[in-house]
């Protein structure tokens, strides 16, 4: 199978930010509880702004950096569970606005936080079988619409925002060696669906979930690793899902990770989920950390459960 890497990125978000102090005149909290247990400090939520609207931004923004034009992408893929819509899809919306073809393949995947890597893999596939080798993959999230604000466990840590991500499918180019997993578990994360009789908001076990992402973490880098025949040398950047400063902080202690080699924006924009990767991924762009042939082991985990971690390059 042939390979996909990295031509382009893009991102958008929300601009109302909800910092520490903001949500302390909400549930009993402070800065300093929020920001020593999560890392977080800010976090960006919607008012006017729809999810469409995060989308579209975020995709012009990768296609201009791409140099690729709508006509050109052969499928399209948005990772989410906070659509503005069931039916039609994010993606199909996201198609209507870009003007992309119409002969292609857009829909939405739920894989909560680890959808952006479930969707790159899909894409992969996908390209493969497509006469257009470009595809967009878009991770995008309005989890300010699910927050349950008497619950201090959760209402901290979401934020809203999209990232995406243009690839490009070559003959030659290596495989990302996608590891992927999935557990049923309706019990430490959940987001009931509509008409269930269930509020629609986010649940968490926190301390069972941290529990899981400190093993799935280390689980997913050494399956990638061990499959691609990789050392943590031979990796020029770690990108990692934002959910936890602390189970970030871990991981980089367990594999020796040295500072240039990873990146948290946590503080930022908290957990948002399926956007969380593609927004670092357009940050260290953006920045000049990463760029043309850059190689990135990229690591998710959420609710499904869900894990995953791939080894992808810049074209």
């Amino acid at each position: 199978m042939n390979g996909i890497k990295i031509r382009g990125t893009g991102r958008c978000v929300p601009e109302h930010i909800v910092t520490n102090d903001d949500m302390a005149k909400i549930v009993e909290t402070n800065d300093e509880w929020i920001t020593t247990r999560t890392g977080i400090q800010h976090r960006h939520h919607c008012t006017t702004e729809s999810h469409t609207f995060l989308c579209v931004n975020a995709a012009k923004s990768a296609l201009e950096k791409a140099g690729v034009t709508p006509d050109e992408i052969g499928a399209c893929i948005v990772a989410t569970v906070t659509g503005d819509n069931i039916v039609p899809s994010a993606a199909c919306m996201l198609q209507k606005e870009l003007g992309l073809p119409e002969n292609i393949p857009c829909f939405d995947l739920n894989a909560a936080c680890t959808g952006f890597l479930f969707a790159l893999h899909t894409m992969e596939c996908l390209l493969n079988a497509s006469p257009r080798k470009f595809g967009l993959v878009v991770g995008a999230e309005v989890l300010s619409r699910t927050i349950n604000w008497a619950d201090r466990g959760t209402c901290i840590l979401f934020g809203d925002g999209a990232g995406a991500a243009v690839v490009e499918c070559r003959e030659g180019w290596p495989s990302i060696s996608a590891v992927m997993g999935s557990r049923g578990d309706d019990e430490l994360l959940r987001l009931p669906g509509i008409e269930t009789g269930e509020r629609g908001f986010i649940s968490m076990e926190g301390t069972k979930v941290f529990k899981f992402a400190v093993e799935a973490v280390p689980a997913c880098m050494d399956a990638v690793l061990k499959k691609t025949g990789k050392t943590v040398e031979d990796v020029d950047f770690f990108v990692f899902h934002q959910a936890n400063a602390r189970i970030i902080d871990l991981a980089v202690r367990k594999y020796h990770i040295p500072p240039e080699k990873y990146y948290k924006n946590i503080s930022e924009y908290g957990n948002t989920a399926a956007a969380s990767i593609p927004l670092v991924l357009s940050e260290l762009q953006d920045q000049g950390r990463i760029g043309p042939g850059s190689r990135m082991l990229v690591v998710g985990f959420g609710g499904g459960l869900t894990w995953g971690s791939a080894l992808i390059e810049f074209a």
